[in-house]
């Protein structure tokens, strides 16, 4: 699995303490729309891509007595989907915690990844560009402050 990086203990991006994994993808659609750079994961692009087993993410996971939950996240986790796709199977093979994958897409756009994820136990997909100067809010799915208001969470299985 290509990957960015990992984040091993996170208390952003969840309301429990995650595992969380850089995607290594994005066509920084947020930016284009905005017409500037707006991404806070921007500087991710430049760095470099590390190819890691699913098994041993899994294992990294299980050695954390913290972590309690999965986080996918920037750079684009839909963009590297079947990837994404490969580690939920085999996560749930032995794990049912929940996997929450942050996207800058909408749900129209991605409805037949959305299908394909529905069969997959605890899985919460954060939605929505990223717009500057938009009020942020409280998401109750996640448990964090999202930064606009465009933005959202859904338990989609």
């Amino acid at each position: 699995m290509q990957i960015k990086g990992i984040v091993d203990c996170d208390l952003v991006n969840y309301k429990e303490p995650c595992l969380t994994i850089e995607m290594p993808k994005c066509d920084f659609k947020c930016d284009r729309e905005c017409g500037s750079q707006v991404c806070q994961n921007s500087s991710l692009a430049a760095a470099p891509i590390i190819d890691v087993s699913i098994e041993k993410i899994i294992k990294y996971f299980d050695d954390n007595p913290v972590t309690k939950a999965i986080c996918f996240q920037g750079l684009e986790p839909f963009d590297t989907f079947d990837d994404l796709l490969s580690f939920i199977k085999a996560f749930r093979v032995s794990h049912n915690d929940f996997i929450i994958i942050y996207t800058g897409y909408y749900a129209s756009e991605i409805l037949t990844e959305l299908d394909t994820l529905q069969w997959y136990k605890n899985i919460i997909v954060k939605f929505g560009r990223f717009i500057p100067n938009q009020k942020s809010i409280e998401d109750k799915v996640l448990g964090v402050t999202l930064s606009s208001d465009n933005q959202y969470a859904e338990v989609i299985s």
